[in-house]
């Protein structure tokens, strides 16, 4: 399965995706961003690849631009809940340099036409942490709305941070394309 746009495309994430994603997880900044903790080895990261593709309640892509095949992010749709019709979501890019430039927000625009249109799912739902303001414009700008704080919910770089749940619901993007 590929799903495309103007920049960029989202294919199967692979095992030989693994070097990248590992050298991304050591960055300090994404780390920050996605309140990572752990550290990860490369044998780990490819088990995990692995394991998720063979999950039929999650589809895990990498996002990839056009003009050169680079992997500039990944993103997931996963705890498919068919009959409550729900998924969570999460995106990453592979570096901060690559943020701002609009690829998660193209990223983000393939993935819900394909929740809402192909899946049929009527809701999708992520968290961020309140420091990641850059990731809260984003998802902001595409249609997700806050509906609830985790109040001091992570604690890295020796300071908290609240965990905010934000969701998209079907009518709210139908409403977006309007």
């Amino acid at each position: 399965m590929r799903l495309e746009s103007e920049r960029i495309y989202l294919r199967p994430l692979c095992e030989s995706d693994a070097p990248n994603i590992l050298e991304y997880t050591k960055d300090k900044e994404i780390r920050y961003m996605t309140g990572t903790n752990s550290n990860f080895s490369l044998e780990q990261i490819k088990s995990h690849i692995k394991n998720i593709n063979n999950e039929s309640s999650r589809y895990d892509f990498a996002i990839c631009l056009k003009s050169s095949d680079e992997m500039v992010g990944e993103l997931s749709i996963f705890d498919i809940d068919e009959e409550s019709k729900k998924a969570g979501f999460r995106i990453s890019m592979v570096s901060i340099s690559l943020t701002g430039k609009g690829y998660g927000t193209e990223a983000i625009k393939i993935v819900l036409s394909f929740v809402f249109d192909q899946l049929k799912l009527n809701r999708i739902q992520l968290e961020v942490y309140s420091h990641n303001l850059r990731g809260i414009r984003a998802y902001e700008k595409v249609g997700f709305v806050k509906e609830g704080v985790l109040r001091q919910s992570l604690f890295f770089n020796k300071a908290y941070s609240d965990e905010i749940i934000m969701a998209i619901l079907k009518s709210d993007n139908d409403n977006m394309l309007l």
